[in-house]
């Protein structure tokens, strides 16, 4: 008896026990509650893609182009920055909950935009917009790890792929329609009615997730410090290059001052009991892994969504239109992927073998782009991005769902938001660096329009420039490679595994070695 307690104690010390199985819904059940988060995640995305088109003629309306970067930055600093404390707050207080607080902020955010009689206005109402908006993703994935098991979750991964590609598809041609056809305060508008349809909806699906509440009490100044930190990062990187330069004092003062408040924070962690942001997830290498490899994966998608539009029109010459058209095989293909990848963990045992293969494909397409950026012909660079978007869409299944998978039920929520916060802080990174690539390789200064370069750049000067951009995608793929490779290969909690071709059941009880 002492034995057995001995060795229980040693592993509840040296292993972090994995979520609890989820209750027992069925599949139209567990659709119905998937069916009603999928509104709410698209009101989030769909806001971040229809702005975009109606920025000149907001910024026309108001008289002030000057301050129209704030309409986006805005929002991205709230809604980044809070990410985090809405999965903290659902595992204390319950999904639903934050849940509805989160799409009534965003209804009411919307609301405040479209009325809105100042630029000054707008963009506050952007950030409360931001507050609401920031974890509508974090709080559906979490959810849907509350009521599926780890194995079967990759199917409904899908499903979150497919919000994110017709938001990324049809956002910017329904805001430019809106815009050029009716009036602009029309992109703010429609939320009203898709938000309160999804706050009906949500608050009934979600009385039927379980929540099993723990006395528990939040780190608000761990909270508030990581939050302040990631601001002063995502101010950095907003301005660097466009309002002062990148080797300002004042660039170098908001670098300064995130680097103090993230160490003020690592001090707040390893200072409490229960921190923020708790040590157990941070030393599980499996979230760690899984959660770089899906953020490498995520900067490279949003890079590459912003700046492959820009190479289609300056370098191979189409229209906006058609550029805009020319993101669908990147998108349809991560779709398709994520899909078929998150079906395939129902039946395949050794799972990373598929983000494996995947980034090493998409690594040769980025590959093939970065030598011959102009003679390629469009359809061999449309079947090149197929490639690129299939190996990107390989990994966000089975980075969430190993993360999910490692961390005790208590902690999903904080797990997840915090996956969903480094892989925004990492894209705008990656988006900073590239765009001051395009800059710097087009001979630019700092603050001048990345529109007004390339219309006076050479031929050969643009071919430069953005064959630097796919390197710099290939080399954060690599990166995310390489955390797919050390990533442990543990096995997914679930219902036995049934392989496609002989239908026998096979349910492993031990971890798999790498």
């Amino acid at each position: 008896m002492t034995d057995q307690r001995h060795t229980k104690k040693n592993n509840d010390r040296d292993s972090i026990p994995a979520a609890t199985a989820p209750a027992a819904l069925s599949h139209p059940e567990v659709r119905t509650i998937i069916l009603g988060l999928m509104l709410a995640m698209f009101l989030g995305a769909l806001d971040q893609t229809i702005v975009a088109t109606a920025l000149p003629t907001i910024g026309r309306h108001f008289h002030d182009l000057g301050d129209l970067s704030w309409v986006v930055t805005a929002y991205l600093l709230t809604g980044t920055a809070v990410t985090p404390l809405y999965g903290k707050l659902s595992d204390i207080h319950g999904r639903r909950g934050m849940m509805l607080i989160a799409i009534t902020l965003f209804v009411l955010g919307s609301l405040a935009c479209a009325l809105a009689p100042s630029m000054t206005a707008l963009v506050l109402a952007r950030a409360c917009q931001g507050l609401g908006g920031g974890g509508l993703m974090a709080l559906a994935q979490t959810i849907i790890a509350d009521i599926v098991s780890p194995r079967e979750r990759g199917r409904y991964q899908g499903y979150i792929a497919a919000v994110f590609a017709a938001s990324s598809v049809f956002g910017p041609v329904l805001g430019g329609f809106l815009t050029e056809h009716i009036d602009w305060s029309l992109i703010f508008w429609i939320n009203l009615p898709m938000g309160l349809a999804a706050l009906g909806m949500t608050s009934n699906v979600l009385k039927r997730v379980p929540f099993h509440p723990r006395k528990r009490r939040l780190d608000f100044l761990g909270a508030v410090l990581m939050m302040a930190a990631a601001v002063a990062l995502l101010l950095a990187l907003s301005w660097g290059g466009r309002r002062f330069a990148w080797l300002s004092l004042e660039t170098g003062a908001l670098f300064l001052t995130s680097a103090i408040l993230w160490s003020l924070f690592a001090w707040r962690l390893a200072s409490i009991d229960d921190p923020f942001l708790p040590l157990t997830v941070l030393a599980n290498a499996v979230v760690r892994n899984a959660a770089l490899a899906g953020s490498c994966s995520m900067a490279t998608l949003v890079g590459m969504t912003i700046f492959v539009p820009l190479y289609f029109e300056v370098v191979l010459h189409l229209s906006a239109s058609q550029s805009g058209l020319a993101l669908i095989p990147l998108m349809s293909a991560t779709v398709f992927s994520s899909a078929i990848t998150g079906r395939m963990l129902m039946f395949i045992t050794h799972y990373k073998r598929m983000p494996f293969v995947g980034l090493a494909c998409a690594l040769m397409g980025l590959v093939t782009l970065s030598i011959w950026p102009v003679s390629l012909g469009v359809a061999t660079v449309l079947t090149l991005l197929a490639v690129i978007g299939g190996g990107l869409g390989s990994v966000f299944p089975i980075s969430t769902v190993c993360m999910q998978n490692a961390v005790k039920q208590h902690q999903m929520g904080i797990a997840t938001g915090a996956a969903n916060f480094f892989r925004a802080l990492l894209s705008s990174l990656v988006v900073a660096v590239l765009g001051a690539i395009v800059v710097g390789g087009l001979g630019g200064a700092t603050g001048t329009p990345v529109e007004t370069l390339i219309h006076t750049a050479s031929g050969p000067a643009l071919s430069m420039a953005f064959r630097f951009v796919f390197v710099t995608c290939g080399l954060m793929l690599t990166l995310g490679l390489g955390f797919v490779i050390v990533l442990e290969e543990r096995v997914l909690r679930g219902p036995a595994q049934h392989s496609p071709a002989a239908g026998a059941p096979t349910a492993p009880t031990t971890p798999i070695p790498d």
